[in-house]
């Protein structure tokens, strides 16, 4: 027997006849009824399939804006690489190469065993002295080395790469849409980052550190290069139409899905149809991209100094893109979760019947132990409908307004959403066990 408070079960939005379909009286002949339905049909699936396919899009768009066009975005993407061991190593090998110190070792020790040997020093001695010309060639690398990398793992090279990335900004807008400009650079397909006033300070570095050979370290190419594609110029074109589209393209996709739902039969399946199919395009995507990274580093041109700081790089600037494809495959897996839970299936009915009768006997225990909400429950067992459409709504346009969403902002606004309506279904559980208790209080003593 089903209890007096068991909440009452919507019927299936499959089950409810659509207006205007041929059942009013005076509407037109049946196969005009069923070309409306057919065209309904068919304009749903259209922008339902469009929404799916459009979705990985727009992360793309909001991705390209974000690196691009969002200087504070970009350098929190790419602050970290100054401390990538990969591209530490990398800078280190590129600034010994650029800051070569030409000192001669064989004839410094030719002419220091000369002078030895003018001091009265043994033939012998003498000529092992010349036999030390390698070994002052390696020493003075050594010492190169080593001031680069101090310099290259300490505090200032993270400012300097801070600073240059941050000032060359424009550039990497440049690398997306056309020609780049100050620090990095772009030349056809290779993107270029110049290490110059890095090599400058090492150069300071090494004549403080008494090689004053450094001081004469000639201009030479300083540009280490960080990536190179045949492809460039095309995903260049690419990236400047989704520039060009803006951060209105999401908006625009959501009113796709938005209007594809709401054309189709059964609107709730349809919600849940389109979730779960933009996040298998987002997961299709998400495979592409790693696919993608695998084919780059496996066909990386000479001009590419270290496979490793070249993977580093692919890997941070897609980062935030990464992260954009899980939080849309999670947020399409819990709205339709959500669509199948709030349906008419058997095991959505057992939930929604298991979480009432709990809320029915915490109330009666409260109620029994003079815990009452008064008047709150009773309202709130009246408009407990509208107060949680309300609540879903209000975390829908929270989640819209989050800056950067992240699968854990999935999660904690499902855990505040599942805390709310449980709220809910308190309070209303109270209100419940008030109105039958007053109803048996008023009831007359000996009545029915």
């Amino acid at each position: 027997m089903t209890s007096p408070h068991e909440p009452h079960e919507p019927p299936d939005p499959a089950a409810v006849p659509e207006a205007g379909a041929g059942d009013a009286p005076g509407s037109g002949p049946k196969h005009g009824s069923a070309a409306v339905r057919i065209t309904r049909k068919t304009a749903s699936a259209v922008l339902i399939v469009l929404t799916c396919v459009l979705v990985p899009v727009a992360l793309l768009t909001v991705w390209v804006h974000g690196i691009a066009l969002d200087t504070d975005r970009y350098v929190e993407t790419v602050s970290p690489l100054a401390s990538e061991p990969a591209i530490e190593d990398a800078a280190v090998k590129r600034i010994t190469h650029a800051a070569d110190v030409r000192v001669d070792g064989p004839q410094a020790a030719s002419d220091i065993a000369a002078w030895l040997q003018a001091q009265g020093l043994a033939p012998r001695a003498v000529n092992a002295v010349k036999g030390l010309g390698p070994q002052l060639d390696s020493a003075v690398n050594s010492t190169v080395e080593k001031v680069a990398t101090r310099f290259v793992e300490s505090d200032r090279f993270e400012r300097i790469w801070t600073n240059a990335n941050r000032e060359a900004h424009a550039a990497v807008v440049h690398a997306l849409t056309g020609e780049g400009r100050g620090a990095v650079g772009v030349n056809g397909g290779t993107v270029t980052l110049d290490v110059g006033e890095a090599v400058d300070q090492v150069k300071e570095a090494l004549v403080d550190a008494g090689l004053s050979p450094a001081s004469k370290i000639p201009d030479v190419d300083k540009k280490m290069v960080l990536l190179q594609s045949d492809q460039l110029e095309k995903i260049r074109d690419a990236a400047h139409l989704l520039d060009v589209i803006g951060n209105w393209f999401p908006v625009f996709v959501v009113v796709i899905g938005a209007c594809g739902v709401l054309l189709a039969h059964r609107r709730r399946r349809a919600l849940a149809r389109t979730a779960l199919g933009a996040a298998f395009a987002c997961l299709v995507v998400a495979i592409v991209l790693v696919i993608a990274r695998r084919y780059y580093l496996d066909h990386l041109p000479p001009q590419v100094q270290s496979e490793a700081a070249a993977a580093a790089v692919f890997d941070t600037l897609l980062r935030f893109l990464r992260v954009s494809l899980r939080t849309a495959i999670v947020l399409g897996v819990v709205i339709a979760l959500g669509a199948y839970l709030i349906g008419p299936g058997r095991l959505p009915r057992a939930v929604r019947r298991t979480s009432e009768r709990a809320a029915d006997s915490t109330a009666q225990w409260a109620y029994g132990h003079q815990v009452r909400s008064g008047r709150v429950g009773t309202w709130t067992q009246a408009h407990r409908r509208w107060i949680a459409l309300a609540a879903l709504l209000i975390v829908a346009l929270v989640f819209a307004l989050w800056n950067h969403p992240t699968v854990l902002t999935i999660l904690l606004l499902v855990v505040i959403l599942l805390a709310v309506l449980a709220l809910l279904a308190l309070l209303a559980a109270t209100g419940r066990v008030t109105t039958d208790a007053e109803r048996v209080a008023q009831r007359p003593e000996g009545g029915e």
